[in-house]
């Protein structure tokens, strides 16, 4: 007995681009929500976090720093009271045991143009072309494309359409 595959429900994406690539998210899980996990261990610096923090803010849902001790106050200083934190620890054996801290809480105060730009130009011309929005718009740059996404659709409404474009993403990067 061969049972069809169920649809692809979600996504696990490492190194997402976000603002067209110049943030990357470690990891992100695309399902009904978006969640971010950015990695700090303790051989890293928490010089990029500022930068990320903005981009992340934009966009996801939820965010996790996973976080090595040697960063953990630091870290905690720097990003906001809604994100989830996990320390990773190292055991006797050389493993790795992560242990939650604080877990991530919703984001409400996501950017439009930022969810938009996680859009490739054909991803979101696809989405104005389904709500019959298209019109003189097919030649004009991301830019205006965007545009138009973000008058027409609320907040809700475009993070439900990016999160099922990216879904349905066979292929990440050229």
């Amino acid at each position: 007995l061969k049972l069809p595959m169920p649809p692809k429900l979600q996504s696990i994406v490492e190194e997402l681009g976000i603002n067209h690539g110049s943030v990357r998210a470690d990891v992100a899980v695309i399902n009904g929500i978006m969640d971010c996990y950015e990695i700090k261990s303790d051989r890293d610096t928490l010089l990029r976090l500022p930068e990320q923090i903005r981009a992340y803010n934009a966009v996801f849902d939820k965010v996790t720093l996973v976080v090595g001790f040697a960063h953990l106050y630091e870290a905690l200083e720097m990003i906001p009271d809604w994100w989830g934190v996990t320390i990773a620890k190292t055991d006797k054996q050389g493993g790795i045991v992560l242990s939650n801290i604080r877990e991530a809480n919703y984001n409400t105060n996501k950017d439009k143009d930022a969810i938009a730009r996680l859009l490739w130009r054909e991803e979101a011309l696809r989405i104005l072309t389904e709500k019959q929005q298209d019109g003189g718009i097919r030649s004009k740059p991301k830019t205006v494309i965007y545009e138009r996404l973000t008058s027409l659709l609320d907040v809700e409404d475009l993070s439900l359409n990016v999160r099922q474009s990216l879904r349905s993403r066979t292929m990440w990067r050229s």
